[in-house]
């Protein structure tokens, strides 16, 4: 299974689309696209929307080999896509190192889905956005296929 259009929907939205390389923040990587990163992306960098898909559906793929070595129990479509994003935006370290994929792996879904809510910070500051993405992932793996 991979990720599925609400995923990557999901993850479309909240990462938004720059066609110029940018620094998230000044301690950050330089990203373009919808948020990729990679030795090729330095200041200065422009992209046309095909290569910024293109990118997308690229890294798409670690983020799934990361669902796949780390989740050991069935997943449906939308706990899938709700994990695409949240890995997408927070690596697949600190998703290894959750108590999120804990629960999801003692098969304790709603309680996996309650810990999205507790990754909406940068550092010690809760971020409205990172609330707002937090939330429409909990929502999306609460779905029933």
């Amino acid at each position: 299974m991979r990720i599925g259009e609400r995923g990557i929907q999901l993850i479309q939205k909240f990462e938004g689309c720059r066609l110029e390389a940018y620094l998230p923040t000044p301690t950050d990587k330089w990203s373009i696209g919808f948020g990729h990163t990679g030795p090729e992306v330095v200041e200065g960098l422009v992209w046309n929307q095909d290569q910024a898909d293109e990118a997308l559906f690229n890294d798409l793929e670690w983020v799934e080999a990361c669902i796949d070595e780390n989740v050991t129990v069935p997943l449906i479509q939308p706990e899938r896509d709700a994990l695409g994003s949240f890995i997408f935006n927070l690596g697949c370290t600190n998703f290894r190192k959750s108590t999120l994929l804990v629960k999801i792996n003692q098969l304790a879904m709603d309680e996996a889905a309650q810990e999205f809510l507790r990754w909406n910070k940068q550092g010690k500051d809760v971020l409205p956005g990172l609330t707002a993405r937090r939330a429409a992932e909990k929502e999306l793996f609460e779905r029933s296929a």
